[in-house]
């Protein structure tokens, strides 16, 4: 029997081929999960504030919420009955009746390197000019390569990938997981490795929100749910919300699981890479927001007076 108008699950989700991809991957693990058929969900495409100010700086028309606020506004006011995202898209402060508590499970979380000419970042030459929306990028490159020029470079994968065809910059860097949840790794000349480029908070994890009170979403989300991804998530969140992250702030963080054991870095930096405080935690698993919580305090007590001062 097909389902009903009230029983078709409403995906809501930025309208990139990557969003798509993960509101796709999202409806297929329900579906196998629950055994529900196609006809059962419905991607709602909504386009956001982040999605249609393209000429500016994410930093001057208001961070990370540019890119989740329409969407959550959807699920707040019921026209769509979950919301996937990009974690390291997400603020850490969410709204007041919406709940995150599935993560599927994480793909890579490292960096790419992608350039027509270049192997890696030791081989930019001298000057050479490298363009990254990512405010976190471009003061891990300036603090290794204080010789590169580096602009802004915002849109989405096949945008950058024609600004770089059309010589606006020589290398850019993208994340390993969207290249892969677009079957593009072949863009890339390679990952770079964490202890060279320490990723974003939440790199390579999808969430799905709902609203807290929406028992139905809450037990089908929880067969797809990763237990992993949860526990590192919460530990890198948990560190980046006790330094009030925003795109106007570079911060790092990964946190690594061997068996029960979880180990956070962490790394925040100055905009234009002239300092850099770093530091890790190792613990227990489910000790992981704690731990988040206690590094963020630690490298805030290790930094300057001025330094979270920016603006």
């Amino acid at each position: 029997m097909e389902p009903t108008q009230t029983q078709i699950i409403r995906i809501g989700t930025r309208g990139s081929a990557l969003a798509l991809a993960q509101a796709h991957e999202t409806r297929d693990r329900l579906m196998a999960a629950h055994g529900l058929p196609e006809a059962a969900f419905e991607i709602v495409v909504i386009k956001t504030t982040g999605d249609r100010v393209l000429d500016r700086p994410l930093k001057e028309i208001g961070g990370k919420g540019l890119f989740t606020r329409e969407i959550e506004d959807a699920l707040l006011s019921g026209e769509i009955d979950i919301a996937v995202h990009s974690m390291k898209d997400m603020p850490t402060v969410q709204p007041q009746g919406l709940v995150i508590d599935c993560y599927l499970p994480r793909e890579d979380v490292r960096d790419a390197f992608v350039s027509p000419q270049y192997s890696g970042i030791s081989q930019l030459p001298q000057g050479a000019v490298v363009g990254s929306s990512s405010l976190r990028r471009r003061a891990q490159l300036a603090a290794r390569r204080p010789d590169l020029q580096l602009v802004e470079f915002r849109g989405n994968v096949q945008t950058r990938l024609k600004k770089l065809e059309d010589g606006l910059a020589v290398a850019t860097f993208l994340a390993m997981a969207g290249l892969s949840r677009l079957d593009m790794l072949h863009v890339a000349r390679g990952p770079v490795s964490p202890d060279e480029m320490l990723p974003a908070v939440a790199q390579g994890c999808i969430g799905v929100e709902r609203r807290a009170d929406d028992a139905r979403m809450a037990g089908l989300l929880a067969a797809i749910g990763d237990r992993d991804s949860a526990l590192r998530v919460a530990a890198e969140r948990a560190f980046l919300a006790r330094l009030d992250g925003s795109c106007q702030t570079p911060i790092a963080g990964l946190a690594e699981l061997e068996g029960d054991r979880l180990r956070l870095r962490g790394e925040i930096l100055r905009p234009d890479g002239s300092a850099v405080i770093a530091g890790e935690r190792i613990g227990p698993a489910g000790d992981g927001a704690a731990m988040g919580d206690d590094l963020a305090a630690e490298l805030r007590g290790r930094a300057p007076a001025d330094f979270f001062d920016w603006s």
